[in-house]
């Protein structure tokens, strides 16, 4: 993608980076303030740090992990993650996959069911591919049943997790998951090869009662594990970026016997808002900035910034600022709520925006800057991802 021409497809790049391939642009060694306002960046040596801290993380407990690459869609990314120890990539759609797929990932579990028979016939003609990994959901006899008729023909059998559900898709019951489990050893077009599930929608904070509820979750995928006999080395996988912890502490037991592996996505860019306060892994360091400036001081106790819903993340916390966080975004607008301080922000002055959930900041831009370090007084650019949504 390096030989691919800017434009003013890429928000907010400078208009004299226009025409020039991406290439160029970076062997001219931008700085951040050629950019454009709003504006999205990516912090190398915090990305750096995240993938290296998790690592060791997993190692000493002995787990493996795939990603969700849903979080930024952004193969450069992935590919960080993949040399950084990761056993292979997560995502959610037939389509990820695809794409997955055209930047040679091998390795890929489908956090998903996955039952769209357009899809499952590109999936059976993709198999035939021997080197091709790909794991995906089963929770309940009619995908099974749907899946079988859309494999017709395929190059080979599709392994799949027994999903147990905790709030959204996924087997109701222990009872349940063995039906769906005897219904796939009966059909020659799937290979049952482990159980899983998300614990993440059985909590959403620290408390006692969100930590119990996963804990019980959690503890029933290892009861389904348990009740079944395995052929292959079964692959048990949980685990989304709020309670990895309680996934190692549950299912930690079984490495050895099986292949655990955790999904989560978002500790390579973290944030400083949600995942902040609820992860379990010190160390991790937001790498994801916005960049806004005041576009507006229409009262004294207020200012409006040129950013707004089609550039930030909104839905879990609103971004923040050293004067304190935003009270709502409008479209292309925010505004931020000032106290009387002696050195308010002026009009024309950039801020830096502390932004919440990495899954809903990347979905906004199409090439993000890359900067040698986000805390200098001008950080040089030197590298820009692209992402495909």
């Amino acid at each position: 993608m390096q030989d691919v021409a800017l434009g003013p497809w890429a928000k907010s790049f400078p208009a004299s980076s226009w025409g020039m391939t991406q290439r160029e642009f970076l062997a001219a060694e931008p700085r951040l303030s050629a950019f454009a306002t709003p504006l999205l960046t990516i912090d190398r040596p915090s990305t750096i740090n995240n993938v290296a801290v998790m690592a060791d993380w997993l190692v000493e407990r002995g787990l493996e992990i795939a990603p969700h690459g849903k979080t930024t869609m952004a193969p450069q990314l992935w590919q960080q993650l993949l040399d950084g120890g990761a056993w292979g990539i997560t995502l959610a759609t037939a389509w990820q996959v695809q794409l997955a797929r055209s930047f040679g990932v091998r390795r890929i579990i489908l956090a998903n069911e996955l039952i769209d028979p357009v899809a499952l016939h590109w999936l059976g003609v993709e198999l035939a591919d021997p080197a091709f990994e790909f794991t995906c959901w089963v929770d309940s006899l009619e995908v099974v049943a749907l899946m079988r008729a859309g494999l017709a023909g395929a190059a080979r059998p599709v392994d799949v997790v027994i999903e147990l559900g905790s709030g959204r898709t996924g087997a109701a019951s222990v009872t349940d998951a063995l039906a769906i489990a005897a219904a796939v050893d009966a059909a020659p077009e799937l290979r049952l090869v482990g159980v899983g599930g998300y614990e993440g929608s059985a909590g959403s904070t620290r408390s006692t009662a969100d930590t119990d509820a996963v804990r019980s979750y959690l503890d029933r995928i290892v009861a389904v594990h348990d009740a079944l006999q395995w052929s292959v080395k079964p692959l048990v996988t949980a685990g989304g970026s709020a309670y990895f912890d309680l996934v190692a502490e549950r299912l930690g037991p079984l490495v050895g016997r099986a292949t655990v592996v955790l999904r989560s996505g978002a500790y390579q860019l973290h944030d400083e808002g949600f995942y902040r306060g609820i992860t379990p892994l010190p160390g991790l360091r937001s790498a994801m900035h916005g960049w806004a400036r005041v576009l507006s001081r229409p009262e004294p106790g207020l200012a409006i910034l040129d950013g707004g819903k089609r550039d930030f993340p909104y839905d879990l916390d609103l971004p923040a600022t050293t004067y304190g966080p935003l009270a709502k975004l409008n479209d292309q607008h925010g505004y931020l709520p000032l106290a009387e301080a002696l050195e308010a922000p002026r009009v024309g002055d950039v801020l830096r925006l502390a932004l919440s959930h990495p899954c809903t900041a990347f979905d906004k831009w199409k090439l993000i800057p890359v900067l040698d370090d986000v805390e200098g007084d001008d950080p040089r650019v030197v590298d820009l991802v692209r992402t495909w949504f």
